[in-house]
């Protein structure tokens, strides 16, 4: 599991609220539950209201996955696909049959067992393409929806300072609560650009990286896939998948040429 979003939330909370207490203020001020229910339930309308209802359903499953996403190096994927290929190059494709069945890699798995089926090589390549640019779209549309409630987080939370301050005006008769509901109507306000800028706009960047590196490595898996269908040397199809590899991922040449 990749740690960094876990650990910038906190950190970024953890700044505020220290700012909070160093300031001589206490955090419990801020934890106003009006301000948090109209924030929170207003944002959340608003996305659902500006998509449709299956990316809202979604939301809690792109959460978890934004947090908990493993990150998988593409280098260990190379050397799986060298090792395939080796085996091809001895004993043929149809000697992959039992070997793809313990790929744990969904994608890879499901290209091999074309390939060893014998489809033909150009639809392989197309319907292994069509699955990438299916996964881009549904991608897009998750971190959407967070891209959308870090917009609209902040301009509800303005809504809510408004009326805060309208509850404040009509108040005035009391002048020894006024500080304190003054105080109470800004904090829609600050759990909107907080929320906004800690929460929604991180997490709807953080499934657009992710993405980008998902989609990658099944780019490169078809690279591999169709190597192999061609019976390519091993050596040659591991310097061409490290070459599409980001500087820094390649591990040690393992594959020896046939």
């Amino acid at each position: 599991m990749d740690l960094a979003s876990i650990i910038g939330c906190v950190l970024a909370f953890a700044g505020i609220f220290g700012g909070q207490i160093m300031e001589g203020g206490n955090p419990a001020s801020l934890l106003l539950p009006a301000p948090l229910v109209l924030v929170i339930c207003g944002t959340l309308g608003a996305a659902m209201s500006a998509g449709i209802l299956k990316d809202a359903t979604g939301l809690p499953k792109q959460l978890i996955r934004a947090m908990t996403a493993k990150t998988v190096a593409s280098g260990a994927l190379v050397d799986t696909v060298v090792g395939l290929a080796e085996r091809a190059r001895r004993e043929g494709l149809l000697a992959l049959e039992d070997a793809a069945k313990g790929v744990s890699d969904p994608f890879l798995r499901r290209g091999l067992e074309m390939a060893i089926d014998g489809t033909d090589p150009e639809e392989l390549g197309e319907i292994m393409q069509a699955e990438v640019s299916a996964k881009r779209k549904a991608d897009k549309a998750a971190a959407k929806i967070f891209a959308d409630m870090g917009g609209f987080a902040p301009t509800i939370g303005i809504i809510g300072t408004v009326m805060g301050l309208v509850h404040v005006l009509s108040n005035l008769s009391d002048p020894s609560k006024l500080g304190e509901m003054i105080a109470s109507a800004f904090i829609a306000t600050l759990w909107g650009v907080m929320l906004a800028n800690v929460v929604f706009l991180p997490m709807g960047a953080r499934l657009k990286r992710l993405s980008e590196l998902e989609c990658e490595q099944m780019e490169l898996t078809i690279e591999g896939v169709m190597a192999i269908q061609a019976g390519a040397n091993p050596r040659l199809v591991a310097q061409k998948l490290k070459s599409l590899l980001p500087p820094g991922e390649a591990a040690p040449e393992k594959a020896k040429a046939a």
